[in-house]
């Protein structure tokens, strides 16, 4: 799909600056939805497969997720989502002097499959190389990407070296130290992106990716991450 480089606030001008306004209640919890999945990060990996393309550390410990990478790294929910479904997560840039500490690279795979091995994400190895996962069908969120620069929501289609981009931002990006709370919705053809209650990404897809596996990725970047939870929406009765 074609698109053109812009500002996020360019193109949120008019009616649509009321949509993606902040609010107090943007990440409040729908009244009918329940847990599906969730990490309090107090218990290590277990629930997770890490793809480190130059090594680095992936620690979940006293609450926190800590990712400390050199290179690329991936960090994949072990467990298989189908929507329709909620996600949320907060993130915190580190910046703090250490040798990995670039504020850069808040980014995200969900409903992701890998076409040579559709039935089984983790039968494929990858090593944490961006081009490597050219082979998923996914929805990519490259949040303050490209040294804190781009914002951009891709729609990979299982081809090596075709990443259809479908909204490319100048900004937002990342603030360091600053939390981003992130909620991806996942509802059949409506695909959205929010962080800190400001909808980013908003896409209806006519040929959605409604299931698959959730990552966390970034690269050569320091970041803590807390409060992991998948919620359902429950039908009104």
């Amino acid at each position: 799909m074609p698109t053109t480089r812009r500002t996020f606030g360019a193109l949120a001008a008019g009616a649509a600056l009321a949509a993606l306004a902040p609010t107090g209640n943007a990440h409040a919890a729908p009244r009918h939805r329940r847990l599906i999945a969730h990490d309090d990060f107090c218990h290590g990996l277990a629930q997770w497969v890490t793809e480190l393309q130059a090594g680095g550390t992936v620690t979940a410990s006293r609450g926190v997720l800590e990712i400390d990478v050199p290179g690329g790294a991936t960090v994949w929910f072990k467990q298989r989502l189908q929507g329709p479904y909620v996600l949320e997560y907060t993130a915190t840039p580190v910046s703090e002097g250490g040798v990995n500490d670039r504020v850069s690279d808040l980014n995200n795979f969900w409903n992701a499959t890998d076409v040579r091995s559709p039935d089984d994400l983790f039968a494929t190895p990858r090593g944490g190389a961006l081009d490597e996962y050219d082979h998923l069908t996914a929805y990519y969120a490259g949040y303050g990407a490209n040294y804190n620069t781009t914002t951009r929501l891709r729609r990979y289609v299982g081809q090596a070296g075709v990443r259809p981009l479908i909204h490319d931002y100048t900004e937002p990006l990342l603030v360091p130290g600053e939390p981003n709370r992130v909620r991806i919705v996942s509802d059949g053809s409506t695909v959205r992106w929010w962080n800190n209650g400001r909808l980013v990404f908003d896409y209806r897809d006519p040929q959605p990716y409604t299931g698959g596996h959730f990552a966390f990725r970034t690269v050569w970047s320091h970041f803590r991450i807390t409060g992991f939870r998948v919620w359902s929406p429950l039908q009104h009765p």
